[in-house]
């Protein structure tokens, strides 16, 4: 069983550091588009990412920054650097080794640059979201850059599993540059909903949050059999039986 999430637009390289790292699988190609996003002004980047003019200058000033190797002293692991709305959920602050190490064999982070992250994956900081229009030489936006490299990355890493599943917990934006007809392996994917007068919908801040306190639920209990994850009861959340079928589960809070 792998889990998939989305990365976080806030980073945080403040923590504390720990020791032991692997390096983005296919980094020669977010050097491509490091070289790709050099060319580009400020006020360039702020249209093409819809941002404000001081982020735009911070970003141009990451792609100038960017450089080879990654080593402790200039990169971060990327669990303990995203601080979005999903990693609230991920108490990765108590992480011990075997926290984390298990982490790195059951989850993976989608990434506009970097393609597919290991959560120890030494990463640069950067903006770069996967919806954004970057035409390269491979297409007119990043969807056409990655093609099928995601869901190779992704079967190299199913293929260690007896029973190959990817539980999708990313969000539409990023899980459609997995190509899922290349893809070898189960789909799972998991809506998280909320009780609204007797209505069960899906609010995004929460379902953000659950997304990793799913992630945070695998990693504490060991679960490595997809069908444990119906015992996902944190916050108050369960497992909707009525509202799921076989390869989309439902999640609700009363």
């Amino acid at each position: 069983m792998l889990m998939v999430i989305s990365p976080a637009k806030t980073l945080d390289y403040s923590g504390a550091d720990y020791p032991h790292f692997t390096t983005p699988a296919v980094l020669e190609r977010s050097q491509h588009l490091i070289d790709e996003l050099r060319a580009y002004e400020p006020p360039e980047i702020s249209s093409l990412m819809k941002i404000s003019d001081k982020l735009a200058q911070l970003n141009c000033q990451r792609y100038q920054d960017f450089h080879t190797p990654f080593t402790p002293e200039n990169a971060k692991q990327a669990l303990l650097v995203f601080k979005g709305d999903v990693y609230k959920g991920i108490n990765v602050a108590d992480y011990d080794e075997a926290d984390l190490d298990f982490a790195q064999n059951h989850l993976r982070i989608l990434s506009g640059l970097y393609g597919l992250l290991k959560p120890l994956d030494l990463m640069q900081p950067y903006r770069l979201e996967m919806g954004t229009k970057l035409a390269t030489e491979a297409g007119k936006n990043l969807y056409e850059f990655w093609g099928d490299q995601i869901a190779q990355l992704i079967n190299h890493d199913l293929a260690e599993s007896a029973t190959p599943c990817l539980v999708n917990l990313a969000s539409n934006e990023y899980f459609k540059s997995v190509n899922l007809k290349q893809l070898n392996g189960r789909v799972l994917n998991i809506a998280f909903k909320e009780n609204k007068q007797g209505i069960y919908k899906v609010i995004a801040i929460h379902a953000k949050r659950a997304r990793g306190l799913m992630v945070d639920f695998v990693i504490q209990n060991r679960i490595e059999d997809v069908e444990q994850l119906k015992g996902f009861d944190t916050e108050g959340y369960y497992f909707n039986e009525t509202l799921s079928d076989p390869d989309n589960w439902v999640f609700c809070r009363d």
